[in-house]
């Protein structure tokens, strides 16, 4: 089972936009995929047709009642092959009520053992903010995935990540691998094309090599409720994230005919 984590702290900047628009591709590929909202606000759980404010089974649950839950958690979406593990409000007090507790920061890697055989792929939608459920993403995940705004407030986000994502590393004791991933890219501006110069020369090793551009049919694929990726094939941010998925499969040193039938399901 491949476990990906979309964070930054900042808010914005396209976690969500990237975690279902990747997790469209794999599940229209046949490969039964997950994905978890950990943000309190629920972008991704009303995206895919569900009520933060009124959800009775979510996330929340793993916390007040254990990973044996995780089950009952776990939702159907209206596309084939994609499954849901949904927010719910009541996750924003979730650090006040856990405190130092010990563990707590493992509780969703307990909980996706359970479903090891269930899903191949599982992508993590995190909150722009440090806290238990951000640390519980980055230590169930074996791969972080960076949205960055390609404008320089956004900047400022990234170096914050990185940061934790150094905490977070010795803590593990093992190098989480992460990938940059340039967004919201509108090559006209003179400020997006200073931005991705600086994300370049800054983190060479780390970010991918092409861009999510500004797309308008983003906000259409969102009001529709699908991935832009399944709604409009071909259109400029469905090849950009097409191109982002055969990236993250080929460094995982998945064979050739896989990594095509992946990066191209439309």
């Amino acid at each position: 089972m491949n476990v990906w984590a979309i964070a930054n702290q900042k808010g914005g900047v396209g976690k969500t936009t990237t975690t279902i628009n990747l997790a469209g591709l794999l599940a229209a590929a046949g490969r039964e995929t997950l994905v978890i909202d950990l943000d309190p606000h629920g972008s991704l759980t009303s995206y895919l047709g569900y009520d933060p404010d009124d959800m009775e089974g979510s996330v929340y649950q793993l916390y007040r009642g254990g990973a044996g839950k995780v089950a009952q958690v776990v939702r159907k979406t209206a596309i084939k092959n994609l499954s849901l593990m949904p927010a719910s409000s009541a996750m924003a007090t979730l650090d006040r009520q856990l405190g130092a507790e010990e563990g707590k920061g493992l509780v969703l890697a307990h909980a996706l053992q359970r479903l090891s055989g269930r899903f191949q792929h599982v992508l993590i939608d995190c909150p722009p903010l440090l806290g238990v459920l951000m640390v519980n993403a980055l230590a169930a995940s074996e791969r972080l995935l960076i949205p960055v705004q390609t404008e320089f407030l956004a900047l400022k986000g990234l170096e914050r990540m990185v940061r934790t994502l150094n905490m977070i590393t010795q803590a593990r004791g093992q190098a989480l691998p992460y990938t940059i991933v340039p967004t919201m890219y509108d090559q006209r501006t003179r400020a997006a094309q200073e931005s991705l110069r600086v994300l370049r020369e800054t983190y060479p090793y780390n970010i991918w090599e092409h861009v999510i551009p500004v797309d308008t049919r983003f906000r259409e694929a969102s009001r529709r409720g699908k991935p832009l990726t399944l709604l409009s094939t071909r259109s400029r941010g469905a090849i950009a994230y097409r191109k982002l998925l055969m990236h993250l499969i080929m460094s995982q040193g998945t064979g050739q005919p896989r990594q095509a039938s992946v990066a191209m399901a439309s």
